[in-house]
């Protein structure tokens, strides 16, 4: 009887270390990994939560940009880290797309940990402003007497605007070139500049040269308006319905991170994205920010990738 009390006294001292390297964490700089080129709309946020982090962590957090394989590169990368101070902005495409799509040198499921939902934004059909459509039915008409000459720019291949256009694809009976990019910066670049006709890119990534005329809109793959851009109707109310998407985005750490330093890391991003600053900056580019447990964004991340796999295989979805 008496092994019980040593026990007792030896998980409350492990713990309490536990916590103590939790409070000391971090010792050094930490990297929050970015899967696309700067510009685009994850870079837009891993930048809006580590200008704030650094302060409240006492320590510089760095963003990288790794832009490749569908935002995987820098998943992978952070999966594979020993460092104990290397996370990712987690999007939609690397960890509910890309794994139906891709051969992954990591565990998607197993080799990463879901630690904090940062938000959520929608897809945009966003047109060069030469191309002669003023609205979805009008664009669907043009497509349908130019089979396969219209194209339209992604991020990468298996990323939601990649997925986006199919599913637009598939309800208007149209085709389309699709020419993926390394991120979304780049793919706006040739948009505005007339190289490619089109895109069904994130709000934050488009939201800028909407509003400055350099592109137009013509929906939002969205079940409601933005605020951002209230006069831009919804794919349904453009007269095309089951056309809905939107890119997510949240930070992942390696599965071997100690629970003690998720937990920090979990207290202080739900500090920065309670700032009214954090959240004036994120709902200038569309963004909506829904709180959510660790837990409830683990639940998350399954009941997306169920949704993402079971929708990719229903519509036969490849990579070009």
């Amino acid at each position: 009887m008496k092994l019980f009390p040593a026990l007792l006294l030896a998980a409350c001292a492990l713990a309490s270390q536990t916590h103590a390297f939790a409070q000391e964490w971090p010792t050094k700089p930490v990297r929050i990994l970015v899967g696309s080129a700067p510009g685009g709309g994850t870079d837009a946020m891993a930048r809006a939560v580590a200008d704030r982090l650094g302060p409240l962590l006492k320590q510089p957090v760095v963003v990288e940009n790794r832009p490749g394989a569908s935002n995987t590169l820098a998943a992978d990368l952070t999966a594979k880290a020993t460092d104990g101070h290397t996370m990712v902005m987690g999007v939609s495409t690397a960890h509910a797309i890309a794994p139906h799509l891709l051969k992954l040198g990591y565990d998607n499921n197993k080799d990463l940990v879901p630690v904090v939902f940062v938000g959520a934004v929608p897809n945009v059909l966003v047109l060069n402003n030469s191309v002669p459509a003023d609205s979805v039915q009008s664009l669907i008409q043009l497509a349908k007497s130019q089979p396969g000459r219209l194209n339209y720019a992604t991020s990468g291949a298996g990323s939601t605007q990649h997925i986006a256009a199919e599913l637009f694809k598939d309800k208007a009976g149209v085709f389309i070139t699709h020419i993926p990019y390394r991120g979304s910066g780049p793919a706006l670049v040739d948009l505005v500049g007339g190289q490619v006709q089109m895109s069904f890119d994130t709000m934050p990534s488009v939201i800028g040269q909407v509003k400055n005329g350099r592109i137009k809109a013509l929906a939002v793959a969205s079940a409601k308006r933005n605020p951002q851009l209230p006069n831009v109707p919804t794919m349904a109310e453009a007269g095309l319905k089951g056309v809905e998407m939107s890119a997510w985005y949240g930070i992942y750490m390696p599965a071997s991170t100690p629970k003690a330093v998720q937990d920090r890391v979990y207290a202080e991003v739900s500090k920065v994205l309670a700032m009214p600053e954090t959240q004036a900056r994120l709902g200038a580019i569309g963004a909506d920010l829904t709180p959510m447990t660790q837990a409830q964004f683990a639940q998350f991340h399954a009941a997306e990738n169920k949704r993402y796999g079971d929708l990719i295989a229903k519509k036969n979805i490849k990579l070009d």
